[in-house]
């Protein structure tokens, strides 16, 4: 996804007529001027300057995850200053330096969302169905949006009473006035719900060509919808979606054939290609961790495909790097997502078995080489049900590694104990061979600085929807 394939910044600029400069509002977001949107095409741009510049938390949230390592020789001063503190879980008082997730990003994401919902009957020179896919863009935007909000700065659905939780603001209306406390962790994700399943009526393009997948399409929702019922631990409803995108867009690329990785917006896999790593973060996360490598079998494609190996100890990430690798959503994922659904509402070990042959089996085809699928299958067999969980488990790590899926999937389910120690010999004012440990309250962030100095009713929340 070519910048040069998105749009003109500039253009966009006059057309929004908006900022991200500081304020005082809760939004932190200063209108300069009127939007001046009143065709398609504007309207079009003000979108598309929202997924150019769409926030990449998703991918920093690996920093927090087992899949890498830091250290003083293979990390550059510069990763060291914007990820250490992120890297060893250091949230309270942060370096200065530290590359932060963002806030505003989201939030001006879904102002704009929210003023083309308000304003489609006021755009001209476009057909029905072009409005109809604006506006069921827009919904997707703000239902994206909230989810990552919400998984980034409250506790998760499955490890909490929801509707007695602090989640985060809710914005459904563009007003950059509005100053509202956070709802509670289950309105937010019921208002994704319902934003998911209102885009599904309007959203009428099944497929973007090539250098506009980035856009929302039909299958995209079913996506949400899977992965957030996935989230929500409401399984037998995660497994209605998963199927549905399996449905519509199944394909896989084959590993032992192809040389396009599949979270390469040129996949085959691609359905959404809208997140990608920002240059700076990929150097920072480029230092895989031999134990996480490990859990690839002998011959798993991936991990020659996925890594390259430097020194008996070292290896280099090579799913990112430049802009090719941009990826929000993917068909792998559906099917990783069904298994795991499947395998817990299965009855007997047989329905488990039966799931695992229906949903994980085609995944693994296009993964392992013929003797690493044999071998595998034999292990698959001789395992209990909660044993075929865990596979499936593993196997969504070693297949959407560095994606920034593994946090959220670590936070859903057992939310494990990690620790790790930096050992800087080369005298740097930090805690020197200090251990680190990830315990469960840390899977939960804390609101950014700016969003509560800008907004005090934050931490302020009510049950209410």
């Amino acid at each position: 996804m070519k910048l040069r394939n998105i749009i003109h910044s500039t253009a966009v600029i006059a057309l929004a007529a908006l900022t991200l400069t500081a304020c005082d509002d809760f939004l932190d977001i200063t209108p300069t001027g009127k939007v001046i949107a009143k065709t398609g095409e504007e309207y079009r741009d003000l979108l598309t300057y929202e997924y150019k510049y769409f926030s990449k938390d998703r991918y920093m949230t690996t920093l927090r995850t087992d899949e890498l390592m830091m250290n003083r020789t293979k990390s550059s001063s510069t990763d060291l200053d914007a990820y250490l503190d992120l890297w060893r879980w250091k949230d309270e008082n942060p370096s200065p330096t530290t590359d932060y997730f963002t806030w505003r990003s989201y939030y001006h994401a879904i102002y704009i969302a929210n003023y083309i919902i308000e304003h489609q009957d006021e755009i001209t020179k476009a057909t029905r169905a072009e409005v109809r896919q604006l506006v069921g863009e827009s919904y997707m935007m703000r239902a994206y949006a909230h989810f990552l909000l919400v998984n980034l700065y409250a506790e998760p659905y499955t490890h909490c009473e929801p509707a007695a939780t602090r989640g985060v603001p809710m914005m459904t209306v563009a007003d950059v006035n509005r100053i509202p406390g956070s709802s509670s962790v289950e309105a937010v994700y019921q208002q994704v719900l319902k934003d998911a399943t209102r885009a599904k009526d309007y959203l009428n393009v099944d497929a973007w060509e090539e250098g506009k997948n980035y856009r929302f399409n039909t299958v995209s929702a079913d996506a949400l919808l899977a992965r957030t019922y996935l989230y929500m631990g409401r399984y037998a409803e995660a497994l209605e979606a998963a199927k549905a995108v399996i449905e519509a867009h199944g394909e896989l690329e084959d590993l032992n054939t192809s040389s396009v990785l599949p979270n390469s917006y040129k996949s085959v896999e691609s359905i959404v290609a809208l997140e990608k790593y920002s240059s700076n973060l990929y150097t920072a996360i480029n230092m895989p961790d031999p134990a996480f490598i490990a859990r690839y079998r002998t011959g798993d494609q991936r991990r020659t495909k996925f890594y390259k190996r430097v020194t008996s100890s070292s290896y280099n990430l090579l799913k990112g790097g430049d802009d090719e690798f941009s990826c929000s959503f993917r068909s792998a994922e559906a099917y990783l997502t069904a298994a795991e659904c499947a395998v817990r509402l299965a009855a007997t070990a047989d329905e488990a078995s039966q799931a695992i042959s229906t949903y994980l089996l085609p995944l693994m085809q296009k993964r392992l080489n013929a003797s690493a699928l044999a071998t595998t299958q034999g292990l698959m067999d001789a395992m209990n049900q909660e044993e075929l969980l865990d596979e499936v488990l593993d196997e969504r790590a070693r297949e959407l590694a560095f994606e920034g899926h593994r946090w959220y999937d670590l936070r859903r389910t057992t939310q494990p104990e990690l620790t790790r120690t930096y050992d800087d010999n080369n005298n740097r004012t930090i805690d020197d061979g200090e251990t680190y440990y990830l315990t469960p309250e840390k899977y939960t962030m804390r609101f950014p600085t700016e969003a509560v100095e800008a907004n005090p009713e934050i931490e302020r929340w009510t049950t209410e929807k």
